[in-house]
């Protein structure tokens, strides 16, 4: 038997990695993948072993030699080049086989950077292009495939061109419709290329049914924990107040795997603790999926760190946006489809302020159904309209779960003694006296420069009193250490502390303050930013109030975003002053402010509606149609000192140095920008601050250090 091991999958600057072992992990994971997912093994199997084939030419090869130059017209496609050999597949099997080979990397059509098979196709003669020397090195590569225990037979030039048309009948249609095999096959190629030696040790850890008995615990405090979840309709939807028990009753609902969402990566930080401490002594897979998911585990073992991103998790935290990927159609959405089909999936604490956010989730919803997924609605904060909105989806009454708790237990619940102010000056004797009484003090602002600004008069007038910032602006690595010293320190003190900061704080971040001052916001994020004081639940506490203090909304619109000013007015008028907030009224405030809600219609945008898709099969959209949407978060910008160690570093250190933020904030600033990784904005030192983080009014050309020199 030949040793082909000089014939690489991967460029010799990563480690030399033979093609033949490649190919033999993906098919060994798509195989399992397939196994779980009730999906033909031998399809799956044949066209793993098949999708990397081409790489065999020569002139793949000579592009992972060191030093290679790629002149400007270079064209090899790898993938084209393995479609040469599907004439050894079953006829039945050939469509699966071509899903899984022919735009495992590019959309076949209109791909961004017009390289996808019917790209070339139309524009160049790609058949020859890619066939160069076909009768040698089509040996080599035959040869590996029976090494691999494929049934081979000789391919002529003429049997590879007739292969090479079948494709291109095939794919020509181009029916709307979503790729499972594509999902499977790329899957599959993603997690052998992470986990490379560690491939067959990890691919038990797939599909792992997990063990929630954990969450069937009874407490007297939380009472939705004696409410049965045991009600045979699909679907849930659960209203009660913070502290009442729905992350329990939640996963009570859940019968398979698990994808849980919420919506800041706080507090989806703080829920992956959480469930990774419950279910730790069980064998469930936990991942965390955001850009700095990384950073929560990067000193655990090097499987878990790349095991993240990847399919099969027993449960995935993660927020709507991720899974937004799929009603937007960019890259890898076939891969989320095939993760979400038949799982049950959380949606915790839905929020409303945003049309777009709004409509995302509902257009989200109706994926999910289509899916054959468990839905499981949790919310402290939902409208009525929104409500009978996603009743009507999930398929009314009959389908779904309808979870409240009685009057009587909702004045439990009663916590805080609100209080109207006009400004923020107003509060100096309120902060006094909690200081001098030891008090621990929330201070929320609407935006990061408020916040910013706000913690600068906090720094000078109590110099000695504890104090952070904490807001979505900072590099990823410190934020991370911010939200720990938050929950470890400063949620824990027992003395006077002050933390001044943004929404990032509002959801599911477990710390618990005595005293509030907050810029008002909408009712449903005031509400969810309440859940931060006397969070605490105790048979002592209940009856026990704390105070809230709200500011009035500003006069200018501007000043009022992220925020609609109608509805911050409106949620303003509706809260109570000097006196206790009901939480038996909060509906009804709800209600009031969200008397209407304008859906709006992204269907224009989205792969799926009406019960079907509407993409392309094989094509993806570019990942701006989802960014453009949202601009949450849509841009990255590293500072000029960590410029060159940026160009240098791996990805998951060039991850520690980015700051997120809007493009809109900040990317028609005329700022330098990096062509590797993200692509981040270079910001002058002067715009970031470690204590304040990213400064907005400095991040413009004329604060570079070359004009420093000059």
């Amino acid at each position: 038997m030949k040793d082909y091991d000089y014939i690489l999958a991967k460029s010799e600057e990563n480690g030399k990695f033979p093609l033949k072992k490649h190919l033999n992990d993906v098919a060994m994971t798509a195989v399992s993948i397939a196994q779980n997912l009730g999906m033909n093994t031998e399809t799956a199997w044949k066209g793993a072993i098949l999708h990397d084939i081409g790489k065999v030419s020569p002139l793949f090869q000579q592009t992972l030699k060191p030093g290679f130059f790629r002149s400007p017209g270079f064209i090899f496609r790898h993938e084209i080049a393995s479609l040469f050999f599907i004439s050894l597949v079953k006829e039945e099997e050939k469509n699966a086989v071509i899903d899984m080979i022919a735009a495992h990397h590019k959309s076949i059509y209109n791909d961004v950077s017009g390289k996808g098979f019917l790209d070339l196709d139309e524009n160049i003669n790609s058949f020859e292009i890619h066939s160069s020397g076909f009768e040698k090195w089509s040996i080599l590569a035959l040869d590996i495939l029976e090494q691999l225990g494929f049934k081979i037979h000789t391919i002529s030039l003429n049997e590879a061109r007739e292969n090479y048309e079948y494709v291109i009948n095939y794919c020509t249609p181009m029916r709307l419709k979503c790729s499972e095999w594509k999902g499977l096959l790329m899957s599959a190629d993603h997690f052998s290329s992470a986990l490379v030696e560690q491939t067959e040790s990890n691919i038990h850890k797939l599909f792992i049914k997990p063990d929630l008995s954990f969450y069937y615990r009874h407490n007297e405090l939380y009472p939705l924990s004696n409410i049965s979840s045991t009600e045979k309709r699909k679907h849930t939807i659960v209203t009660a107040p913070t502290g009442a028990g729905k992350t329990d009753f939640l996963f009570r609902r859940c019968c398979d795997r698990v994808f849980y969402t919420l919506p800041y990566q706080a507090s989806i930080n703080a829920m992956y603790d959480r469930i990774k401490s419950d279910l730790k002594e069980t064998e469930a897979q936990i991942h965390l999926l955001h850009a700095a998911s990384f950073l929560k585990i990067k000193d655990g073992k090097l499987e878990e760190s790349i095991l993240q991103k990847q399919i099969g998790a027993s449960i995935k935290v993660l927020t709507p946006h991720q899974i937004a990927s799929v009603i937007f159609g960019i890259k890898g959405y076939e891969s989320m489809v095939l993760d979400l089909k038949n799982c049950d999936v959380i949606l915790d604490e839905i929020h409303t302020y945003s049309d777009t956010i709004q409509a995302i989730v509902l257009k989200i919803v109706e994926v999910l159904i289509a899916l054959n997924c468990r839905i499981h609605i949790g919310t402290a904060t939902m409208p009525s309209i929104l409500y009978n909105k996603l009743l009507n989806l999930l398929g009314g009454s009959n389908n779904v779960y309808e979870v409240s708790l009685p009057e009587n237990i909702l004045k439990s619940f009663n916590r805080h003694i609100i209080h109207k102010c006009d400004n923020f000056e107003s509060m100096t004797e309120i902060i006094n006296t909690a200081v001098n009484e030891k008090k621990k003090i929330l201070i929320v602002c609407n935006q990061v420069k408020r916040s910013q600004q706000t913690f600068k008069k906090i720094k000078e007038k109590y110099p000695t009193v504890p104090k952070m910032l904490i807001h979505s602006r900072y590099k990823r690595m410190q934020r991370q250490k911010l939200e720990t010293v938050l929950k470890q320190h400063y949620n824990i003190i027992d003395d006077a502390c002050i933390v001044v900061s943004t929404q990032v704080v509002e959801v599911s971040l477990d710390i618990s303050f005595d005293l509030m001052i907050t810029e008002c916001a909408t009712i449903d994020a005031l509400i969810q930013r309440f859940g931060r004081i006397n969070r605490k639940r105790t048979f002592e506490t209940i009856g026990k109030y704390k105070p809230i203090y709200i500011i009035k909304p500003p006069i200018e619109k501007t000043d009022a975003l992220p925020y609609d000013l109608d509805i911050l007015n409106r949620s303003f008028d509706v809260l109570p002053d000097n006196q206790l907030l009901e939480e038996t009224e909060i509906q009804n405030m709800l209600d009031t402010v969200y008397n209407e809600i304008g859906f709006l219609n992204i269907d224009m945008n989205a792969t799926f509606s009406d019960n079907k898709w509407q993409i392309k099969e094989l094509c993806h959209n570019s990942k701006s149609a989802l960014l453009d949407t949202l601009d949450i978060n849509s841009a990255v910008c590293i500072t000029e000192s960590d410029k060159e160690k940026y160009l240098k570093s791996s990805k998951n250190e060039r991850t520690e140095m980015e700051i997120p933020i809007s493009f809109c904030a900040i990317g028609y600033n005329k700022l330098e920008k990096i062509d590797e990784g993200m692509h981040p904005l270079v910001i002058p030192e002067k715009a970031y601050s470690k204590e304040l983080g990213l400064l907005i009014e400095y991040a413009k050309p004329e604060y570079y250090r070359t004009f420093e020199i000059l």
